[in-house]
């Protein structure tokens, strides 16, 4: 590329030299500088200093300097320009630099289930890998490591339902005397569980219009909401919606054609009603007979 530049910089010179009947033989400017004035049989070139704001980098005949360079968009200055040097720049914190566009990048957020193996440069992109055994990510994040699953023994409460690589462990007081609806803790999941899925845009607003709620009917039809603004409609109706309402959601999943997110909400659902009674009708047991003990 060097080698390029001064080939054709040599070249400019060269024409420029002709065009204004500088002899070949006459003295070159150096970096920095232009000729201001050329040779003559009595004087050698005159040459003067780039004004700011341009440089030349190699030895020249051109009466210009070139002018410098200005960062592009998502890009800093990594090198100031000089007189003799032109300016170098490099992809903005957060962006890296794709050869094939000749663009900066953002650099990508690792998906639920999901951690960072290699933190993003000015020259790579984030390098992603699936959570460890036993950790958990529910997040998008370019820096974010998976989260180990919370022990539900050591906090002296039942494993309810396994934790997986994109959500953590739901655990359950058995001695809670008033039990939840198995939909109550399905919410705990249910963020996390949309973040998974991937779902498109357009269907995801869909779901949010479909949505046992008037306000999320409203927000709903709002076609400019982005996919992050949909996420956070579907957060806040979680937080308020009754067991009743949850246990709608597989089935609004089905009927704006996001079928296998439905079936496998239903499933997580399922799961969670079949071992609730189960297993707190043996932890009440285990406690009938310490006190009988």
């Amino acid at each position: 590329m060097m080698l390029v530049s001064f080939l054709l910089v040599l070249l400019l010179s060269t024409r420029a030299a002709l065009a204004e009947g500088v002899a070949p033989e006459c003295d070159r400017c150096p970096p920095g500088t232009y000729l201001r004035a050329r040779c003559t049989p009595t004087e050698k070139s005159d040459c003067a200093p780039c004004p700011a704001g341009s440089f030349t980098e190699l030895w020249n005949y051109i009466g210009k300097c070139l002018r410098c360079g200005v960062c592009g968009q998502n890009q800093r200055v990594k090198t100031a320009c000089t007189a003799s040097s032109d300016s170098q720049c490099e992809c903005q914190q957060g962006y890296y630099y794709k050869k094939k566009y000749d663009l900066c990048l953002p650099h990508s957020e690792c998906p639920p289930g999901q951690e960072v193996l290699t933190l993003g440069t000015a020259d790579e992109d984030t390098v992603c890998k699936v959570c460890p055994n036993g950790t958990f990510s529910d997040t998008f994040s370019p820096h974010k490591n998976c989260t180990e699953h919370k022990s539900c023994e050591a906090a002296g409460l039942q494993l309810l339902l396994k934790g997986s690589t994109w959500h953590d462990s739901v655990c359950v007081s058995c001695q809670d005397h008033s039990l939840k609806d198995g939909a109550d803790y399905l919410k705990e999941i249910i963020p996390a569980f949309f973040a998974h899925q991937k779902i498109h845009i357009r269907r995801l607003r869909r779901i949010v219009h479909k949505l046992p709620s008037e306000d999320c009917k409203r927000q709903g039809k709002k076609s400019g909401l982005s996919l992050s603004d949909l996420h956070k409609r579907i957060n806040a109706w979680v937080s308020s919606a009754t067991a009743t309402q949850i246990r709608q959601l597989p089935a609004i999943l089905t009927k704006t054609g996001a079928d296998g997110a439905g079936e496998r909400l239903q499933n997580k659902l399922q799961r969670i009603d079949s071992r609730l009674p189960e297993l707190c009708a043996f932890g009440n047991e285990v406690d009938v007979v310490l006190r009988l003990g």
